[in-house]
């Protein structure tokens, strides 16, 4: 009695395996691998800024900042581009911080006194009905 139970056992469980096995190849496919779980706010930069949370090294602050609330606007300019990013500027005291969609790293701007233009190498600041950013003469973002 025990060795029919015991068959009976071993016998139900090649069979369960087989139908599953069966099905996957009557439907072409291959079981499933686990997804991974993404991790909400385990974006840390090497700063410990979080991206998800829309936090962003501030060179000049020496923070985390979130640029979109500390910063002023800037918009590409009018080239006949339809653009779907923008980029920020923040300022503290002689020196300025260029937040560009187009660039993975800040850009730090200087000027030598109240009323001038922040620069550095080809990029230009000017304060200007707003802020006008030129690079080697051409404006390439304005803001207000």
């Amino acid at each position: 009695m025990k060795k029919i139970f015991l068959f009976l056992i071993i016998a139900s469980a090649f069979s369960c395996g087989k139908k599953v096995s069966q099905e996957n190849k009557e439907n072409n496919s291959v079981p499933k691998e686990p997804q991974k779980e993404t991790v909400i706010g385990g974006d840390s930069d090497s700063h410990g800024c979080k991206a998800s949370a829309g936090y962003t090294w501030s060179e000049l602050k020496k923070e985390c900042i979130r640029v979109f609330e500390n910063g002023t606007r800037l918009n590409h300019a009018e080239d006949g581009k339809t653009y779907s990013t923008v980029s920020y500027v923040i300022f503290d005291g002689n020196k300025a911080e260029l937040f560009l969609d187009t660039q993975k790293e800040s850009i730090i701007l200087e000027r030598k006194s109240e009323g001038d233009s922040w620069k550095k190498d080809d990029l230009e600041l000017i304060p200007w009905k707003g802020y006008v950013l030129k690079k080697d003469g051409k404006i390439i973002y304005t803001g207000e």
